[in-house]
């Protein structure tokens, strides 16, 4: 069949495995694309090839995404291509449409329900009904779980065995989830309303048990694209299903290893059984990645490598197509704060070199560990904005909790320990030290407190210093410790609750400056689909990342996907670090354990003082990366070499036989073995990498300053193409002092 030239021309700029994809015959096709290969891309360009050939009309496709977002920039890229028409939605969008359409017909002239914004209200009272008390947060953590009964077509009279098939961590026990769940269930039919997923089965329903509905609705679908298909869910596949009606024309994209939302009910288990489930697929992997450096590149397959597990089946290793740039840095810090200070120094550097703010990101595990972050940019004047959360002030529970301090003020008896009177008041809003509550948004409250617990240890830590003879001493507020070599006399005196409270009141006042353009502030969920130029990934300490409530192995390897995702979503440069501890002085911590083996070499560098004056001790850790892949080199033989042991070898045969022959005569002369001076692999480095000044020498491992002093001279010389018997008889006949 000729080609229209329109469509020849959708094809141009392609790579081969995207116009695989592009051009693939009519039927099943499922496209692993990898972060930052250019899928949105492919999938545009395959529906406007087939319909400006003539092989579809653009009226008849059906695009889901999973955003707003998503759909708003593939019609965008199909106006681009010369298609209108095609409708880009989400599921969610998509079935509201056709339930609205169809209402008059399905509900026998009765109005549509009204849909539910937020269950949390109905499960308020739902769980009163069912003899439960809830705050906010233990409602949404409610709403939550019986979302994910209904996104996995769990009924109530199944739940309880449902989520002990799932491993479920409830927020209450499973009989009292499923009587509450029953009960809300009564609740919004006695209202006449309707929440998302009953609009997504009134969508299933009226397809599979209306003929006339299901005629309607695929004769006006018959193409459909379904985008980051590792994330749909039980409801939404059959959803799918009911459109499709046992047809095949279906292409779905998606990438195993950015499975990070499966707490939510959804499954990449119909990406990995797509080939299986449809035997004739056609199956293409994007593996050229366009976003990010061949460094981050290397990094990511590093991080990723090592996953176990059903997604790993489907697992890419990236290919990095930009130039080389930067390698990742890991850096260790005596404790958060001093994470904070240095990674706010660094984001000022970046803005005051040319970085815009906008393409600066600061990434974590939690919502909670923003405010460090929060404090630490506003402190630097360096413009920043949460992302897909609130500012940590103004979170509902902590605004509470400082009222709740501020009460506390007056009850407090006076030499109350700052952090005690802290606890003690967080207590009148149900806070307390022990093991946090089940349920995500219950733990993410709990946490957000421990935060401010934590800032008072922070703040009692930092010494408050008045002379002898004081009044307020004299009062006995002072600790009483003279500081030692002061011929004045000053003491330490006790921090109050009131002026914690008016740090933490400075603190809200300080980072609630409006910002339109600034340094991103995310969790590693919420930044998922994104990417910046320069990306911080914070707090990378096991109990953080992997958090402490990952307890199955699937859980474990869902947080490797989720460092896995935050590693991808930088195009430049990028941070890796974490605190040796929570607070000064606390107990030690681990790196995060995904984290691959850091070549050392880098020692101590220096870095920017804190608030307080102290420099942290910050340690840089340097990742070596592949000078041929990109691809980041854990083995020590691949690092001296700096190569993967597979890529080619561009070996000087003659340099290596000259380097040998000298090496040969310094063991001799010194009377050792040969390793001694030199291994194999350092003379194949040398003889792969020929440097040519002492910096060089001194990049590659096994080449230290030492050695440097030694031999340095004697193989920059050879290097440069001197012959053994050249050199002068000292240069061959080192004897170490």
């Amino acid at each position: 069949m000729a080609v229209d030239s329109s469509a020849e021309r959708v094809l141009a700029g392609l790579d081969p495995e995207q116009r695989a994809a592009v051009t693939a015959v009519a039927g099943p096709v499922c496209i692993l694309a990898g972060a930052g290969t250019g899928k949105t891309r492919a999938i545009t360009h395959r529906i406007a090839y087939r319909a400006l050939s003539g092989e579809i009309a653009a009226r008849h496709v059906l695009a889901v995404t999973f955003t707003a977002r998503a759909a708003a920039e593939m019609r965008a890229r199909l106006t681009a291509l010369g298609v209108g028409g095609v409708q880009a939605r989400t599921f969610h969008a998509a079935a509201l449409r056709q339930v609205r359409y169809f209402a008059p017909r399905l509900l026998e002239g009765r109005p549509m329900p009204e849909l539910l914004d937020s269950k949390v209200r109905l499960v308020t009272l739902a769980a009163a009904r069912s003899g439960l008390r809830t705050d906010r947060a233990a409602a949404r953590d409610l709403a939550g779980e019986i979302e994910w009964a209904k996104s996995s077509l769990v009924e109530p009279a199944e739940y309880v065995v449902a989520a002990a098939k799932a491993l479920r961590e409830t927020p209450h026990e499973p009989a009292r989830v499923a009587e509450v769940f029953a009960a809300y269930e009564q609740i919004k039919r006695a209202n006449g309303v309707i929440d998302f997923e009953d609009m997504l089965r009134a969508a299933v329903w009226g397809i599979e048990e209306h003929p006339d509905v299901a005629e309607q609705v695929r004769a006006q679908y018959r193409h459909f694209v379904v985008d980051e298909y590792q994330d749909v869910n039980p409801l939404q596949q059959r959803l799918l299903d009911a459109w499709l009606g046992g047809r095949d024309d279906l292409t779905v994209v998606g990438d195993a290893s950015q499975t990070i939302y499966s707490f939510t009910g959804a499954t990449s288990g119909y990406l990995v059984d797509f080939p299986r489930r449809r035997r004739d697929a056609v199956v293409v992997r994007l593996v050229r990645d366009y976003r990010s450096t061949p460094q981050v590149v290397g990094l990511a397959n590093a991080v990723i490598r090592q996953a176990r597990g059903t997604e790993a089946q489907l697992r890419l290793e990236l290919v990095g197509q930009r130039p080389p740039g930067a390698e990742p840095d890991l850096r260790i810090f005596p404790d958060e704060p001093a994470e904070a200070a240095a990674v706010a120094a660094r984001c000022r550097q970046l803005v005051a070199s040319g970085t815009p703010a906008r393409e600066i990101a600061v990434l974590f595990r939690t919502n909670a560990q923003s405010e460090a972050y929060e404090k630490a940019l506003a402190e630097a004047e360096v413009p920043y904005l949460v992302q897909g959360a609130e500012r940590f002030f103004e979170r509902t529970e902590v605004r509470q909790a400082m009222i709740a301090l501020r009460s506390a003020v007056r009850s407090t008896p006076a030499g109350t320990p700052l952090v005690q009177a802290v606890v003690d008041a967080l207590a009148a809003v149900g806070w307390a030290r022990e093991q946090p509550p089940p349920g995500g948004a219950a733990r993410e409250r709990w946490e957000a407190l421990a935060a401010l617990v934590q800032l008072a240890e922070e703040y009692a830590s930092t010494p408050k210093l008045l002379p002898l003879g004081d009044a307020t001493v004299a009062s006995g507020e002072a600790a009483g410790r003279t500081v030692a070599g002061d011929p004045v006399g000053w003491v330490e005196r006790a921090v109050s609750l009131a002026e914690f409270g008016e740090e933490l009141q400075r603190r809200a006042t300080q980072q609630h400056v409006p910002t339109v353009d600034g340094v991103t502030l995310a969790s590693l969920h919420s930044a998922k689909g994104l990417e910046w130029d320069a990306v911080f990934l914070v707090g990378l300490a096991d109990g953080t990342l992997p958090t402490t409530y990952a307890k199955t192995a699937e859980q474990v390897e869902e947080e490797r996907r989720l460092l896995y995702v935050g590693v991808t979503r930088a195009r430049e440069w990028l941070w890796l670090s974490y605190g040796s501890a929570r607070s000064p002085g606390g107990r030690p911590r681990r790196p995060c354990r995904f984290l691959p083996q850091f070549d050392r070499s880098g020692g101590v560098r220096d870095t920017p003082t804190t608030a307080e004056g102290r420099k942290p001790d910050s340690r840089r850790h340097r990742v070596v990366s592949c000078r041929i892949c990109g691809a980041t080199l854990l083995a020590g033989v691949d690092r001296k070499l700096g190569r993967c042991a597979d890529c080619p070898s561009d070996l000087d045969d003659e340099l290596y036989r000259r380097l040998y022959d000298w090496r040969a005569r310094v063991a001799s002369a010194q009377k050792v073995p040969a390793y001694v001076v030199f291994t194999d692999a350092t003379l194949t480095a040398l003889a792969e990498r020929r440097p040519v000044a002492p910096d060089g020498l001194l990049a590659i491992a096994g080449i230290g300053p030492r050695k440097l002093g030694l031999y340095g001279e004697a193989v920059l010389a050879l290097v440069g193409g001197a012959t053994v018997d050249e050199l002068a008889p000292e240069k061959t006949s080192v004897i170490e002092p």
